[in-house]
């Protein structure tokens, strides 16, 4: 591995892949984005391999890629790099030839929900809060895969209101998760239906995945999120007074002053 805060082994037919980095919430740097392609890599190519776990260490599961590496200017160029690293990783979990399960707990956020919702399944403890709080942060969505899986309503609601704290039981509701369970019993049941799986017929299998993923394909879906990955792109390289007061704050002062002042310019109904 490129880095020790992503850990790799193989259990049986499962590859589990660990986010480990719980001092910080298992935000995702790009060494960790290396290392993630590093252990699909090896995954992908191992036989004894039929199912790929991913799950992450401490108390979160992700609370998305890590805001301090972002530069203050940066150029379009190098930002057009950035996103494009961050969509290929959560698009490689997708496109993974073998089915991908993801075990998430606490904090679900950003580019931490959307590893989480490119996996085939997903497994969730009953305290995950799953979000997309880019658009706080004056931020786009790298892979916005959300309309797709639950529909515009929902996905504009949480994007566009704010709603970025949706409880495990919403989220299965609205069709992001597969099962709510007992944190205490959560990787258990990982395991357990990743054993399932790798029971199954691994060609058929592969190739049944391969077929829902080419349906979608069908629809445009590809296409769809290169156009958003674009329009994030904008969003990213767009300077405006609000974004340049709130990247000072968030440079100065830290992420919670800078999101306290986005929130305290409409507290009275009206700017300030």
């Amino acid at each position: 591995m490129a880095t020790d805060h992503v850990l790799y082994r193989v259990n049986g037919p499962i590859g589990e892949i660990t986010l480990n980095r719980p001092d910080k919430l298992n935000s995702i740097t790009a060494a960790m984005v290396q290392a993630l392609h590093e252990a699909l890599d090896q995954a992908e190519a191992d036989n004894r391999v039929r199912v790929v776990c991913l799950k992450a260490a401490g108390r979160a599961f992700s609370s998305g890629f890590d805001l301090s590496e972002m530069e203050s200017k940066p150029s379009r160029e190098r930002m057009r790099a950035v996103l494009q690293a961050d969509f290929d990783i959560i698009m490689r979990f997708w496109n993974c030839p073998k089915p991908t399960l993801s075990a998430v707990q606490g904090y679900v956020l950003g580019g931490g929900f959307e590893l989480a919702m490119a996996c085939d399944v997903t497994l969730a403890a009953s305290d995950a809060l799953f979000g997309e709080p880019e658009p706080k942060f004056g931020s786009g969505i790298v892979a916005l895969l959300l309309p797709w899986l639950t529909g515009p309503k929902q996905a504009k609601e949480m994007l566009l209101f704010g709603d970025d704290r949706v409880s495990a039981e919403r989220a299965y509701a609205m069709g992001l998760i597969n099962q709510v369970l007992p944190l205490d019993g959560l990787q258990q049941a990982c395991e357990a239906m990743a054993r399932r799986c790798a029971m199954l017929d691994a060609t058929a299998v592969r190739l049944t995945k391969a077929a829902i993923n080419r349906s979608y394909g069908a629809m445009g879906m590809e296409g769809a999120l290169r156009q958003a990955l674009e329009l994030d792109l904008e969003i990213e390289t767009t300077d405006t007074d609000e974004s340049r007061t709130f990247k000072a704050l968030l440079s100065d002062q830290g992420v919670k002053a800078a999101i306290a002042w986005r929130e305290a310019r409409f507290a009275s109904g009206c700017a300030a």
